[in-house]
């Protein structure tokens, strides 16, 4: 969190949160954390549309979010946030618009481009957290390069067909080291528009990113860094795997 601007949490907070202060392991100090934390959401897809909602009602103080993309009719299937009416609008300003009338306390800013290092060069805020819901390795490895370049910790998901995966990294172990960027130049033809996905996966993958989210923000705890969570919705069976920096990683390896 940045110490520089620390926010003191309002009587209407209070009352807003007050299931959160009431539990035994969050309290007063848990929630004035998120309320003084900047969360960067990568994409405004099925990942993204759960994952910023939960982290608006949570009470996350500031939130970024960044996409590109327009609505579509096959997105109503999965993207929470939107509606039929609004097929053909951007993805993010609509989002942006949802999220602020669910609790008008959090600060949403909605940035309407395809993220990139060119734009990550442009990012000047402070981040305490990147949570990435990209559809694409190419943005994955962006988002991975920004988030060792800055050290800052991420949180990246995804959901296909009825399965999905959740890690948690910080600067070394790298989603690089893990997903080598050679051994994936040809996986990006599996989306979510040619493979499928179930209209729950995304949600359940949103719902354990943002609740590993909100654990670290709050609590300082983060039980998946360095972990793999692989989740199958066929068989309602997970399991998480270990992995460790590679030594000649071009990401992590020369930070």
């Amino acid at each position: 969190m940045n110490e520089s601007a620390q926010a003191q949490l309002k009587d209407e907070e209070l009352h807003l949160y007050s299931r959160h202060i009431l539990l035994d392991n969050w309290d007063i100090d848990a929630q004035q954390n998120l309320k003084n934390s900047h969360v960067l959401i990568i994409g405004a897809g099925g990942l993204g549309c759960t994952s910023s909602e939960m982290l608006v009602r949570a009470g996350v103080g500031k939130i970024t979010i960044i996409d590109f993309d327009k609505i579509e009719l096959s997105n109503i299937q999965r993207q929470i946030a939107f509606d039929p009416y609004q097929i053909g609008q951007q993805k993010v300003e609509v989002l942006t618009q949802h999220l602020k009338s669910i609790n008008p306390l959090v600060e949403v800013t909605a940035i309407n481009e395809k993220f990139d290092l060119d734009l990550a060069s442009k990012l000047i805020d402070h981040f305490d957290l990147v949570l990435d819901g990209c559809d694409n390795f190419a943005t994955r490895y962006a988002v991975n390069q920004f988030c060792v370049a800055r050290k800052i910790p991420l949180l990246t998901a995804a959901a296909l067909g009825l399965e999905g995966q959740l890690m948690m990294l910080k600067s070394e172990p790298c989603y690089h080291c893990v997903f080598p960027q050679s051994s994936n130049e040809n996986s990006d033809e599996r989306r979510c528009a040619n493979s499928g996905v179930l209209t729950t996966t995304p949600a359940v993958m949103a719902s354990l990113q943002a609740h590993q989210a909100l654990l670290y923000l709050g609590l300082g705890r983060a039980p998946l860094l360095n972990k793999l969570l692989l989740w199958d919705g066929t068989n309602m069976q997970q399991r998480i795997v270990k992995f460790s920096a590679d030594a000649s990683c071009v990401v992590c390896g020369k930070v």
